[in-house]
Parts: structure tokens; sequence; C-alpha cells
């Protein structure tokens, strides 16, 4: 087998594991697509971020989310908005000033980090605990013990220090929230 076809296989494999049904949080992500449907019923909204591929992944859900569900959900990519928090209040605070700007009481908050290292994501949690947001939800990756999983409510981490794996893993996961409410709605 020549190097490129065995680097593909293994990368396969692995991601392949990471996604096992055995691996997934099944119960945890049941669990976010009750509290959509609350949010929902309340008239109120979801608000997610991320940096890099984790805010990519955050503009798929945001999208999908509303389209899909009409659940109201915001995402933070808009450049102007982005390059404006940042100078204004500094690179570390814009997560954290976006969301008390945009952020009501009983949201809902969505945090991707793939290390959950990242202080604008970890700065962002502490302020919809102290706004009274309903549930912080964390995706991370990387260490099992991150500061970010301390901050939420329910926390989804996937076991790798490689940001592809744990990206993609993420967007899976965050897509099949959607497909699963989507279809629980139009079955009801």
């Amino acid at each position: 087998m020549s190097i490129k076809k065995n680097f593909l296989h293994n990368y396969y494999n692995n991601l392949q594991k990471l996604l096992s049904g055995n691996l997934i949080d099944t119960k945890g992500l049941i669990n976010v697509q009750e509290i959509l449907k609350k949010v929902k019923r309340k008239n109120k909204k979801v608000l997610i971020f991320g940096n890099g591929g984790s805010a990519s992944i955050a503009s798929h859900f945001s999208v999908d989310l509303i389209k899909n569900t009409k659940i109201k959900c915001i995402n933070f990519n808009e450049a102007n908005l982005l390059t404006c928090f940042s100078n204004d209040f500094g690179y570390k605070n814009w997560m954290k000033k976006a969301l008390e700007f945009y952020g009501d009481k009983g949201d809902v908050l969505i945090l991707i980090s793939s290390s959950g290292q990242s202080e604008n994501v970890n700065k962002c949690a502490l302020e919809a605990k102290k706004k009274g947001f309903l549930k912080v939800i964390t995706f991370t990756g990387f260490n099992k013990n991150n500061p970010l999983r301390s901050k939420g409510n329910i926390n989804f981490w996937v076991n790798s220090k490689i940001y592809n794996y744990v990206e993609n893993v993420h967007q899976i996961m965050l897509l099949s929230i959607i497909d699963s409410l989507t279809f629980d709605l139009k079955n009801k």
C-alpha cells in the first residue's frame, strides 16, 4: 500500500472510531434537542460562537437551525462586528461583549472550541451564566479537563488532539441535532 493510501486508510478508520455510537453522547444530544424545543416554545434564541473552523461550523448550524426548525439562532461571524468588537473591547472580550449586547435571560449558548482553551470563548461562557442563560452547551476536544468543559451545563468532548477530527465530529454532532429535531417536529 502506498504511503498516501495508508495515510488515508488510517485517517478514515480513526475518524470512524471517533464517530462510533459508543463514543458519542447520544443521551446528551437528545437532551440538547429537548432544550432547543423549550427555546422555541418560550420564543427565546440560541447564540453560537466559535473561532476559526469552529466559527464556520457555528454558521452552518445557525442557518440550518433557523431554516429547518424555525428556532431563532445567531452566530457572530460578520467581519464588521468581529473586528469592531475586537478593536473596541479586545479580542479576548469580543464574544463576551457580543453576548452582552445580543443575549437575553433564558437564551441558550453553544460554544465550540477544539481545545477549550480560548480565552474569548471561556469569558463568553461566564457571561452567559451571569446573564441567566437557560443553558451553556460546549463542544471541545483535546484534553478532557479543558477549562471550557467546567463552564458548561452540557459538555461534548471528542477524544482527539487533531483539529480536523475534532471539528468534523463537532459538525456531525451539531447537524445531527438539527436533523433529529427536524424529524421530531415533523412527526409529532
